[in-house]
């Protein structure tokens, strides 16, 4: 029951904004009485805050899955690229400034990841596609990663890109996309582009 309140919990957050969904919408859903959320979460920013977990633990566990495979480099990214384009497409653009603004425990959590685990991740890649030559090899990792944070952040953080009419997906996919570029070796371009044809979903990349 946990898992079932904490999935409904964050596809309702997601799609409809933190603030707009209360714990009787999220009951109502799930199809139990509040009395059984609050016996699992003291109330909605505890709730708020292990959806929120939830779900960035899910994805940091499919991408260490998939770089533990022999090769995992190109299908990390572009499995990153799928996964990236889908959560954004489906979020309301206004979670993550009401996160920012009234929940500052979960905004914790989202900068935690970012620091402990989405860094180390890109620099587990880089180091690994370096040593498979899909990047260049004299390309510093750990700095090039606190460049590609950074410019996820800057997506998220400027009104100019937030309150624009263009789609947050297709902004981050376009930066993700001048990142790669400017870092591949030319196996790892031919190799990006043989796996995104083979993944259509992710061709708009």
């Amino acid at each position: 029951m946990r898992d079932k309140i904490l999935e409904t919990a964050t596809d309702m957050f997601t799609r409809l904004g933190v603030r707009n969904v209360t714990m009787d919408d999220i009951a109502r859903q799930v199809g139990i009485s509040k009395k059984t959320i609050y016996q699992d979460f003291q109330d909605k920013k505890d709730l708020v805050n292990s959806a929120f977990k939830r779900m960035l633990d899910q994805d940091h566990e499919h991408l260490e899955n998939i770089l533990d495979g022999e090769d995992g480099v190109i299908e990390n990214l572009v499995y990153t690229s799928k996964a990236m384009r889908e959560r954004l497409t489906n979020m309301n653009p206004m979670v993550i400034l009401e996160i920012q603004k009234y929940f500052p425990q979960t905004w914790a959590i989202f900068q935690d990841f970012k620091e402990n685990v989405i860094r180390k991740d890109i620099v587990n890649v880089l180091e690994k596609g370096k040593k498979l030559g899909y990047f260049r090899p004299e390309i510093d990792s750990d700095i090039l990663s606190r460049v590609r944070v950074n410019q996820i952040n800057s997506v998220f953080e400027s009104r100019e890109f937030m309150e624009g009419d263009k789609n947050i997906a297709d902004i981050q996919l376009e930066m993700m996309d001048h990142f790669l570029h400017g870092i591949f070796t030319e196996k790892g371009r031919k190799a990006y582009k043989n796996q995104k044809e083979n993944n259509p979903t992710t061709t708009a990349l």
